[in-house]
């Protein structure tokens, strides 16, 4: 769950008012005031455009991330799961000293990762471990098969959209620019 106080914390120590932050990501502000309160979970592109416009990676607003560790144990990976519950997040990153977030993305079967497209500075690539994936990217849609990858720039709008009978597994790298 996203801690909202570091949520609150950040805002203030990067000068924004709820008001300020709110016209910066096109949000309203009684939302934000929610998630800074813990009252809802933002959707995945109400938090990418929070993130965004904080200039922090995604992992940086959730619980129990310890700067100090080097490895990430299999059994120790914290799961990030916002108001979607068929869409998980697993984080492989250690900390989040760095620009880069390292993530094991789980969607289940049937499941459109967002209807909103999202778009953030920086550059993404991915690979398919298991399933099948469709990244909307732009006008365009990449249908993935297990083992295929992708890179593009984080700033082209997009979307995951997982069109199999299965849970699809893939691995992601974003790179804050």
């Amino acid at each position: 769950m996203i801690q909202g106080e570091r949520l609150r914390e950040l805002r203030k120590q990067r000068n924004f008012t709820l008001q300020a932050l709110a016209a910066q990501t096109g949000l309203s502000s009684s939302l934000l005031s929610q998630i800074e309160r813990g009252l809802v979970d933002p959707t995945v592109s109400t938090f990418w455009k929070i993130c965004t416009c904080l200039n922090v990676p995604l992992t940086y607003l959730f619980e129990g991330v310890d700067e100090d560790r080097l490895v990430v144990r299999k059994n120790q990976r914290r799961k990030i799961q916002l108001s979607d519950e068929k869409v998980r997040y697993h984080q492989l990153t250690p900390n989040r000293s760095g620009k880069l977030d390292f993530l094991m993305v789980e969607i289940q079967a049937g499941e459109l990762k967002e209807a909103e497209l999202v778009a953030h500075s920086g550059e993404e690539c991915g690979i398919v471990l298991q399933g099948e994936l469709i990244v909307i990217l732009g006008d365009q849609e990449i249908h993935l098969q297990e083992g295929d990858s992708i890179h593009f720039s984080s700033t082209t709008p997009h979307r995951y959209v997982n069109p199999g009978s299965d849970a699809s597994l893939s691995i992601w790298v974003m790179i804050a620019t």
